[in-house]
């Protein structure tokens, strides 16, 4: 193929000299081709399995490409590694030539590759990058995005994180087809999944890209012969919320609010950007205050507050009990402080050798 078709590909890949497979002769196979698009690792769920279901004797389609975020530098080494969908591909032995890491998905290079692949079908799940209409133009069957919420709800790049933060009690995994707009497509299939109320946005996000796995699989035949299209429902517009994506801005927690909605914060932001607080350390004994900044790790609500002081933190049986608006308080199970490891409430209100602990 010509150099000028080529697109960006990871410059520490290689392929072996005695491949010959190419964008245009791996398209050749008789079953239809998929390219799939994703790039954190809860993405690898549905790649291993649609990996497992193309290798079945009576699979319709292969995997003819993958698509996905560019190498970026990652872990505390700094290292420039490749997504974790391409390094799972590379594992399980995927054809490195055959790895696309645009930095968009509407480069020129790009496209043409994906032409020359002719996919029927294209799957997202959770790429990170917007799909222009030239994009969206080339499958035949369309593109199938997995999306984590019940849609026309939490339409947006967090909808796991925003529905944790509302406190929702029932959320979901939908297929949909993607259209320009926002997450508005079609929904061919939903899956519903009742919300535990300490669950945190990582391991929720794992439960639903799993369930939404297992949806792609069983409607995959359905979207290949084109009754999928047929029987998607469209989305009820009136009914739509947005999930935002989350900024480091919105993580510092203010006291003055419920119990309640402190704890839904701390879950829906772990991980990333993580949720952190000021709080005044007070040595009654010469009558010195220092501030420290905590990253609050875990929670849980306190069914009612017994304090003598509005703004002194207390620690009962495993909890830091912070008092909060509206006569709430929080229980706070785990901290970090800046530079060190996470550590147990108990562990950190032992460090404090009898000094207090007070809200700003």
């Amino acid at each position: 193929m010509n150099s000028s078709l080529m697109i960006r590909r990871f410059f520490c890949f290689k392929a072996p000299a005695t491949s010959s497979t190419t964008p245009s002769a791996f398209s050749v196979s008789r079953k239809k081709p998929l390219v799939f698009l994703g790039s954190p690792q809860v993405s690898v769920s549905v790649l291993d399995a649609l990996f497992n279901a193309s290798s079945s004797p009576d699979s319709i389609f292969e995997v003819a490409a993958i698509v996905t975020q560019p190498p970026s530098r990652r872990d505390r080494g700094r290292k420039v590694l490749p997504s974790p969908v391409a390094q799972y591909a590379l594992d399980r032995g995927f054809p490195a030539d055959l790895i696309f890491t645009p930095e968009r998905a509407g480069e020129v290079a790009f496209l043409s590759n994906l032409r020359a692949l002719q996919p029927e079908l294209c799957i997202t799940a959770a790429y990170g990058n917007i799909l222009p209409s030239k994009f969206l133009n080339i499958p035949p069957m369309g593109t199938v995005n997995i999306h984590p919420s019940l849609l026309p709800l939490y339409r947006g790049a967090a909808p796991v994180q925003r529905a944790l933060q509302g406190g929702a009690k029932e959320t979901g995994v939908s297929l949909a087809f993607t259209v320009r707009a926002l997450d508005a497509g079609p929904v061919i299939a939903r899956e519903k999944m009742e919300v535990d109320d300490q669950i945190k946005a990582p391991e929720l996000l794992v439960l639903l890209f799993s369930e939404g796995s297992e949806l792609l699989i069983r409607e995959l035949p359905s979207i290949l012969d084109g009754s999928a299209r047929v029987k998607a429902q469209p989305q009820d517009d009136s009914k739509a919320t947005l999930a935002p994506k989350i900024t480091t801005e919105e993580s510092w927690l203010s006291f003055d609010e419920e119990a309640v909605v402190l704890h839904n914060k701390v879950r829906a932001f772990a991980g990333w950007p993580g949720t952190r607080a000021k709080m005044a350390v007070v040595d009654d004994r010469n009558g010195q205050q220092s501030i420290v900044e905590l990253k609050i790790i875990t929670t849980r609500v306190c069914p009612n507050i017994q304090t003598n002081e509005v703004d002194g933190i207390t620690f009962k049986k495993d909890a830091l009990v912070v008092p909060c608006g509206e006569c709430t308080a929080l229980e706070v199970l785990e901290v970090q402080l800046p530079g060190k490891k996470a550590v147990s409430a108990a562990a950190f209100w032992n460090g404090l050798r009898g000094q207090k602990l007070k809200v700003l």
